[in-house]
């Protein structure tokens, strides 16, 4: 009997650890709940005790392990595009920024707190994810005084608006029809994959469309869409997590039409109309001249509208047109010159010249005869002060117009030698002409093309 009382004082010394590691084990898996007091909520209003244990915390991660990364659900609304800074690469826009994520020690009954499942709190008193945008190139200026949702489940949805300068690759080769695509990337300042895992809250589309709604009828820019990619950032040995999004704006280019596609469509017209004007009677090279003078000062002008970097196609366009406008005053002045010339001792024609024209004359040749059988209208002839109506007479003239070798310059007469000057100077006018006509046509088809793509 003796004997056995050190074994069951053995006995009853296991019984009772066992009893407190099972209490100590119990009191320790419930203390990882956390349950605010919230009764009384619906009668006196919110206590800020009963919160204090969670806002002591706001300095720390709010997880129970922290081998468990936080995951931060994201999304954006782009209300508005505010600039695009094509001279230094920038895109101004502002935006509603949103993160989702859990706080495990945040927890009360509904059915206690008077059927309370939300509250507002500001949103200095909870640990904030340091979600920021890579391509920000600018000090953020979001107000500090703002607020966040918070659930009886421990769910916490923070917003904070952002005016947003970011850097963006902007071509603008096709101003004003152009389209950007500009990324915005959000990612962890601090926090690696290990702490912290960012996802989205709303799809891509549902983002897209609530943006196209808000800016669909304001500002400059259309947005066309956006769309996503998820990678990782490496710096070092360090791995973060982030979310890139593509977002595709297209310029409206009503504005630029109308000041300058419009006007210089409209002054490049009246230069090819002026061919009309008779080239014998020297009013065609001053209206030319004061067309230049007019197109010069309208560039000058819509100078601010046009980018201050890069070469767009419109400032090709634009360098087409002035350079025809002075190809255009040359060539007047030229044959104004070359007529008052032939009045009175025309040049020899050269070889070559003698051989373009002649191939241009066999080539028009068919064409004027079916014009004639057809009972169509001659070409009006040049009518000079002094001189007989012109057109080349049969004889040396013919023969040398024909190609005959036989049949030298000197052996033509002054009235010949004149008409065969006569059919070059309209030879080159024409040519002119047609050269205008097509460029004024293949601009207008290429405007359209690019308006409707």
């Amino acid at each position: 009997m003796e004997g056995s009382w050190p074994q069951q004082e053995g006995w009853l010394l296991g019984l009772l650890l066992s009893l407190l590691l099972q209490g100590s084990s119990t009191f320790t898996q419930n203390s990882n709940s956390f349950t605010i007091n919230c009764s009384g909520f619906d009668v006196n209003g919110l206590n800020k005790t009963a919160f204090k244990s969670v806002f002591d915390r706001k300095a720390f991660r709010p997880v129970v392990n922290f081998s468990i990364p936080t995951r931060v659900n994201i999304s954006f609304t782009l209300s508005a595009i505010l600039e695009v800074n094509a001279q230094i690469q920038l895109l101004t826009s502002f935006l509603w920024l949103e993160m989702f994520w859990e706080n495990p020690f945040i927890n009360w009954n509904p059915e206690e707190c008077g059927g309370i499942t939300d509250l507002t709190v500001a949103a200095e008193n909870f640990w904030l994810p340091d979600i920021f945008i890579m391509e920000f190139m600018d000090i953020d200026q979001t107000p500090t005084q703002l607020v966040a949702y918070v659930n009886s489940k421990g769910h916490i949805k923070y917003k904070k608006p952002m005016k947003v300068t970011s850097i963006c690759n902007l071509d603008i080769f096709y101003f004003p029809f152009d389209q950007q695509n500009c990324t915005l990337t959000f990612t962890s300042f601090l926090y690696t994959v290990n702490d912290m895992l960012l996802g989205l809250d709303k799809e891509v589309w549902e983002m897209a469309k609530t943006s196209q709604h808000l800016i669909q009828n304001q500002g400059e820019w259309q947005l066309l869409g956006i769309n996503k990619a998820t990678r990782k950032l490496a710096v070092g040995s360090s791995l973060y997590d982030q979310i890139m999004f593509y977002v595709a704006i297209r310029r409206r280019p009503r504005l630029y039409i109308i000041n300058l596609l419009v006007p210089s469509g409209f002054l490049i017209a009246i230069d090819a109309l002026s061919f009309f004007l008779p080239a014998e009677g020297g009013n065609r090279p001053p209206f030319k001249m004061t067309l230049l003078l007019g197109y010069t000062v309208f560039l000058l002008m819509m100078n601010d509208l046009l980018p201050a970097s890069g070469t767009p196609l419109i400032s090709v366009y634009f360098a087409l047109c002035l350079s025809l406008m002075v190809v255009s005053l040359l060539e007047s002045i030229f044959l104004t010159y070359l007529l008052n010339l032939v009045t009175t001792q025309p040049p020899p024609m050269p070889h070559w010249l003698h051989w373009l024209l002649l191939h241009y004359l066999r080539a028009t040749d068919c064409y004027k005869k079916s014009q004639k059988d057809n009972g169509g209208p001659d070409p009006k002839p040049l009518h000079l002060p002094g001189l007989k109506e012109p057109g080349v007479k049969a004889g040396p003239a013919k023969a040398w117009l024909d190609g005959d070798p036989q049949s030298p310059w000197e052996q033509l007469d002054h009235q010949q030698k004149v008409d065969i000057w006569v059919k070059f100077s309209l030879i080159l006018d024409t040519f002119l002409f047609w050269i205008y006509l097509a460029f004024m046509t293949s601009s207008l088809i290429t405007v359209i093309v690019l308006w409707i793509n």
